[in-house]
């Protein structure tokens, strides 16, 4: 399974317009060659970088993802869900994209795709954690897609 951006390349920057410095909504993302048995896919965006990359504490999750459908293959740029989609809370404590936006520094923003041999219950707005317990044994296979940014100087 392959996850990618038309927006940007594998390791490069993430344009300003998917970050909080532009228009802060999701980039297109697209996926291949989900296993068989494939049920649903979740999405996590977080920022193991966080607060300097010199000195990474803590990782700052972005988006939280679960139920997209089986049969999915992209996200449009914005990040418009399909129906039964559910998203989970970010670090700011909301459901939704919250786009980059780095203290100090370039840092990376990993796009996390599972392939779930499940359809998750209804887990309200789970944080990052409580998805990934629920998702543990349910795993056929995860993709990862890496992205840079560092605010204008």
């Amino acid at each position: 399974m392959k996850l990618t951006s038309a927006a940007f390349e594998p390791n490069r920057d993430i344009p300003s317009a998917y970050t909080a410095d532009g228009a802060n909504r999701p980039p297109p993302l697209a996926w291949d060659d989900p296993p068989p048995g494939t049920q649903s896919f979740a999405l996590i965006v977080d920022d193991p970088d966080a607060p300097d990359p010199r000195a990474p504490k803590m990782t700052w999750v972005h988006w939280v993802l679960y139920n997209l459908p089986a049969g999915l293959r992209a996200l449009p740029e914005g990040g418009q869900l399909p129906a039964g989609a559910r998203e989970g809370i970010n670090d700011w404590k909301r459901p939704g994209y919250g786009g980059p936006s780095p203290p100090v520094g370039q840092h990376r923003y990993v796009f996390k795709l599972f392939a779930l041999g499940t359809e998750l219950p209804d887990l309200g707005l789970p944080a990052k954690a409580a998805l990934e317990r629920a998702m543990e044994g349910h795993v056929l296979a995860r993709a990862e897609l890496v992205g840079t940014y560092q605010k204008p100087r």
